[in-house]
């Protein structure tokens, strides 16, 4: 420890920050001060000092030290009677006039610090104890996101600091005040809180932004594509790919892949002049939903953000659920950030907006589009998961479930006896889900909608009304015309539509008799 430093600290007055004492053997004493240091009521963030061999107006007392007083010391820390385990060092500087131990305490991350059951504080020189309620506050107050925390494994050699120069700081930060800017890299980052002072290292979201290797820190920090040729994950795979690198490099590619191989564009005749442009996918729309993908997922995981193309759809599924004040009984409505920086730096980049609008302007591209509404699955802990239909693939604004499709023919269209009941009831009047399923007695969960409603929907037979088309939340659907045309071939062919619902009927009754098999 720097001697000059030191004999600062000795000249000084004895502060919430700094205590002397010349007694070697008052336990009691050292840790309180030691557990004061660490709850750091004031918030200050600076490191406490117990100097021992000062007296209290600054004179030495002549203390010699031996290798058992250091070890007395440093045993403080780990004889259990401090806990947490408080983060200090022990050190020792010789003078003239005699020996100092100088125990450096850092203020602990997340209080209250209780020696003895009891949490000891310090305001100015005064020794005290606190309330628990009062160091609680102070912990959910100071406490860190994953991706402002720092990454302790880290530093600046692990980062492309060019990239961050060239690309990042320039888009953050105001020209005129950039020019004007003399800090060093270190204080860029952390005013951009890129950097962490007190562990001299870069954050979480540093690396992730601008790590030259982030995936060795973050296993589970990329994408994962895969293009398959069926329905489901035992098709053969056709294609797949992987996104990884930082995200300032990795977002671009991930941008231009959706672009040039996921969204695919088809000419279709309208009449003997005319043609439209058929879209499987609408291209903000999949790109907004990774973007989210990659803002909100935990990147604490080692699962991958999985993109998976299916022959009819396809499906996003991250790691990490809702989170903080988003709830699934008020999504999308609220949202919260698990990755705030994050959040913070793809909007400085240009690829989200942050303003909570980018869930409806999504519904409202794949309802124009003819996707129909995305269906997000949010009553998950562990994953968020979307699912989009390809456009090519159904002509309603309703993700397609089980596979009816309004191309068959209303002959051949069979539904399970609650279903028939919805069917008439949204003849005569406009009901939403929620309603419809109330109405025939049955609870108002996921797979009550996936295997009741939703094949009505995706055969075309109910519809939004169109006040209501390019909603998210309390859509009333009505019988469409197809739907009208079954209804009435089911009135005079009864028996055999029943013949045919047979064993399909039963196992839907089983799901909805047992749910928790899903």
């Amino acid at each position: 420890m720097n001697k000059r430093f030191v004999k600062e600290l000795i000249r000084s007055k004895e502060t919430y920050r700094i205590e002397r004492t010349i007694s070697t053997k008052n336990r009691d004493k050292f840790c309180e001060a030691i557990c004061a240091f660490s709850n750091d009521l004031p918030r200050s963030g600076k490191l406490g000092y117990l100097l021992v061999g000062v007296e209290d107006d600054g004179s030495l007392s002549g203390l010699k030290v031996t290798d058992e007083l250091l070890t007395f010391f440093a045993g403080l820390r780990t004889d259990g009677n401090i806990l947490p385990i408080p983060i200090m060092t022990v050190d020792h500087v010789s003078f003239e006039e005699g020996d100092v131990i100088v125990v450096t305490v850092t203020p602990a991350p997340e209080p209250p610090v209780r020696y003895r059951g009891r949490c000891h504080i310090r305001i100015g020189s005064r020794k005290d104890i606190a309330k628990e309620d009062i160091l609680s506050e102070k912990r959910l107050s100071a406490r860190k996101s994953f991706d402002m925390s720092p990454c302790r494994d880290a530093s600046l050699e692990n980062l492309d600091l060019s990239a961050f120069s060239r690309l990042y700081l320039p888009k953050a930060i105001a020209e005129d005040v950039l020019a004007a800017d003399t800090r060093d890299i270190k204080e860029q980052l952390c005013s951009l809180r890129l950097f962490d002072k007190q562990y001299d290292c870069p954050t979480n979201a540093a690396v992730l932004l601008f790590g030259k290797n982030s995936k060795y820190f973050f296993p589970g920090a990329y994408i994962q594509h895969v293009l398959f040729d069926g329905l489901d994950n035992a098709s053969e795979i056709l294609n797949q790919n992987e996104f990884t690198g930082n995200l300032i490099y990795m977002l671009p590619r991930l941008e231009a892949f959706v672009e040039t191989s996921v969204i695919q564009k088809k000419p279709s005749p309208v009449s003997v002049l005319q043609e439209k442009i058929l879209v499987n996918y609408p291209q903000w729309a999949i790109r907004e939903l990774l973007m989210n993908a990659v803002m909100h997922r935990d990147y604490r995981s080692n699962t991958p953000t999985k993109f998976y193309q299916y022959a009819n759809r396809l499906e996003i599924v991250n790691p990490g659920g809702l989170y903080g004040n988003a709830r699934p009984e008020n999504f999308p409505d609220v949202n919260d950030y698990r990755n705030p920086v994050i959040a913070e730096a793809l909007k400085v980049l240009g690829y989200v907006n942050k303003f909570n609008r980018g869930i409806a302007r999504v519904q409202k591209e794949l309802v124009d589009n003819g996707n129909g509404l995305a269906s997000f699955t949010v009553d998950k802990i562990t994953v968020f998961s979307v699912s989009v239909i390809n456009a090519k693939s159904q002509n309603v604004n309703e993700p397609t479930v089980k596979g009816f499709e309004s191309s068959v023919d209303v002959k051949d269209l069979i539904f399970s006896d609650k279903s028939l009941k919805i069917l008439r009831l949204c003849r005569s009047s406009a009901y939403t889900k929620k309603e419809l399923l109330l109405l025939i007695g049955v609870t108002n969960q996921t797979l009550n909608v996936r295997n009741i409603v939703n094949p009505l929907i995706n055969a075309g037979c109910i519809a939004p009304v169109e006040e209501d088309k390019g909603l998210v939340r309390n859509v009333h659907y009505k019988t469409t015309d197809r739907g009208t045309a079954f209804l009435d071939y089911l009135s005079s062919t009864e028996s055999v539509h029943e013949e045919k619902i047979g064993n399909q009927l039963m196992e839907e009754k089983e799901m909805l008799l047992f749910p928790e098999d899903e």
